[in-house]
């Protein structure tokens, strides 16, 4: 389980992101573009993966990951159920959602060893 404290503390670890309102939820951008945002009244967040990264981490976790069901969805959208996923999955979601959406000189600086 993934709290939203927990997810929102890794977020915002990232080089140059900032927190938003963005409707009823936070988001969390770089460069001015969402890549993550957070419904703390869900207990979920949702990530902007590329269509090849989708898939991986559906088939890695189908049931605490999942797109968005709506064409959001199809544009690589996707639902993170935190009480389900677990912490070092929710980290990775971010890692790889900040890359899509970063500058190349931001997106270099992620180390996905940790």
């Amino acid at each position: 389980m993934t709290t939203t404290v927990m997810l929102r503390q890794t977020a915002l670890s990232l080089p140059a992101v900032t927190e938003e309102p963005h409707f009823d939820k936070i988001s969390f951008k770089i460069a001015k573009k969402i890549f993550a945002t957070l419904n703390e009244m869900a207990n979920r967040a949702t990530v902007k993966l590329s269509p090849a990264d989708q898939d991986i981490f559906c088939l890695a976790d189908s049931n605490g990951v999942y797109p968005v069901p709506n064409k959001w969805g199809k544009l690589g959208w996707m639902h993170i159920d935190l009480d389900i996923a677990k912490p070092e999955m929710c980290a990775a979601l971010l890692k790889v959602a900040y890359c899509e959406v970063a500058p190349k000189k931001y997106a270099v600086l992620i180390s996905f060893d940790e």
